[in-house]
């Protein structure tokens, strides 16, 4: 999914941060106000189903953008996908942007005036992401796929980290009664090869957890758990992240 404006307010926003061409080309000084530059997207899966996805919103400011012409155009232009949000100062001077794809985002923020004239400011917008995993009263759980590689095509994620927990309820609750659990986990790539591996035993009414960092960011991967060995019903819970190196533009403080 593209990122969309969400509003076009006709306020000033509380920005803690600006970015500004420094510049007077052409009679234009472009002043951009923003908050962030980076965020994580959140999955959630319940089930081994995508349950909601929740994107991040970066708004940009360009209230403080002066010319010595009449303005007609602040904008936005997303450059991995093409997409340009833009908006005549008369109807506002903000705009949103909300991202739901995880990557590193080139956008260029820019000012026109009535001659044609343009002024250019690259940002960059880092956006991790985290996925929620629940996978409840099984024998079986369902492998979470986990797909690092950024749909814009650009910078590669540099890591993958994983926090997974396995639970073995007491069978009759307070009394107990089940069995030992004996499962392993892998992390599986494109070849079925096995990257990574543990085995654990979960007594019943106890947990296990295992934290992993993965660096292989370039293919497809699936996190499966096997059940080895057991009678109880197991229930699992996972955070999966994939990060990205630190790329983003950093907003500096309004003078």
């Amino acid at each position: 999914m593209r990122p969309v404006i969400l509003s076009l307010l006709l306020v000033c926003s509380t920005c803690v941060g600006c970015l500004s061409d420094n510049s007077d080309s052409e009679g234009i000084t472009l002043i951009v106000h923003f908050e962030d530059a980076n965020g994580t997207i959140i999955e959630s899966y319940i089930d081994g189903n995508l349950d909601s996805t929740t994107g991040v919103t970066i708004r940009f400011d360009f209230s403080n953008t002066a010319s010595g012409h009449q303005l007609v155009a602040f904008g936005v232009d997303i450059s991995n996908d093409g997409t340009n949000l833009a908006i005549h100062p008369d109807e506002g001077s903000i705009i949103d942007v909300e991202f739901t794809e995880h990557g590193i985002h080139d956008l260029v923020a820019y000012a026109e005036d009535e001659r044609g004239y343009r002024v250019h400011l690259p940002i960059v917008i880092r956006m991790d992401l985290r996925m929620d995993w629940t996978d409840t009263d099984t024998y079986n759980p369902s492998p979470l796929i986990i797909d690092p590689i950024p749909l814009n095509e650009g910078t590669s994620a540099a890591s993958i980290f994983i926090d997974s927990t396995v639970e073995n309820p007491n069978l009759i609750e307070n009394i107990g009664g089940g069995r030992d659990v004996e499962i392993t986990w892998r992390l599986v790539d494109q070849q079925e090869d096995a990257c990574q591996n543990r085995n654990e035993v979960v007594s019943e009414g106890e947990t296990v957890r295992w934290q992993t960092i993965h660096f292989n960011t370039f293919e497809v991967h699936e996190l499966r758990i096997d059940y080895n060995e057991g009678q109880d019903l197991i229930d699992v819970y996972q955070t999966v992240t994939i990060q990205y190196p630190q790329l983003e533009s950093i907003p500096y403080p309004e003078i």
